[in-house]
């Protein structure tokens, strides 16, 4: 029996954040604080920030998006490349998804000494916006529109309302790193299989 990387990665998450809540200062010393970071400081939240909650919603919310999309994707790559290779790349698109979640959130608040940010959103969006790119045609759904739309819609819509509240601002959530996340998630395809660009346009 092969154990499931989104199973796996579901279980660490979900154990980090309990021990952030339980050990408060330890988790807020490794929040992600772009302000610090261009100081020379604190780099380590660029890594660590994504694997810790503010809260359980907050947490069952990823991890729901994780189980769903991510374990799509993780069966398609599994099929497509085998398990080794399948899961190497699903454990990659997801690490490396939540340290490009910092990027734009880094230039855009790394003079400001308040801001900090925690949570696997950036990471999930890249796992989402992957999982969409590699199979436009599934059908999703959101939880303010119950009949399921196909998934090539969803993502442009859910890409146009995160630039809309980011632009609008004060929504204490971090807007622009599930943009930075989802842009990786396409961008990650892509150089993995070029032709699903073509694939992807070919549903309009």
């Amino acid at each position: 029996m092969v154990l499931s990387v989104v199973y796996l990665l579901i279980l660490v998450v979900s154990l980090v954040t309990y021990e952030g809540f339980r050990r408060e200062h330890w988790r807020d010393s490794l929040l992600f604080n772009p302000y610090a970071i261009a100081q020379g400081q604190k780099s380590i939240g660029i890594f660590s920030h994504f694997w810790f909650h503010a809260d359980w919603q907050h947490l069952i919310f990823n991890m729901l998006s994780l189980y769903m999309l991510g374990g799509v994707l993780e069966s398609l790559w599994v099929l497509e490349f085998g398990v080794q290779k399948g899961s190497m790349l699903f454990i990659s698109l997801y690490l490396f998804g939540g340290v490009a979640a910092t990027i734009l959130p880094y230039f855009r608040h790394r003079y400001n000494p308040n801001y900090r940010s925690l949570g696997a959103s950036g990471a999930v969006s890249a796992v989402v916006f992957a999982a969409i790119m590699w199979y436009p045609q599934m059908q999703l759904g959101l939880l303010f529109l119950p009949i399921p739309i196909p998934a090539y819609i969803f993502g442009p819509l859910y890409l146009g309302i995160e630039y809309y509240a980011m632009k609008r601002g004060n929504t204490n959530i971090a807007n622009d790193g599930h943009i930075s996340g989802a842009l990786f998630g396409i961008l990650f395809v892509l150089l993995l299989d070029p032709s699903k660009f073509t694939l992807f346009l070919s549903n309009f």
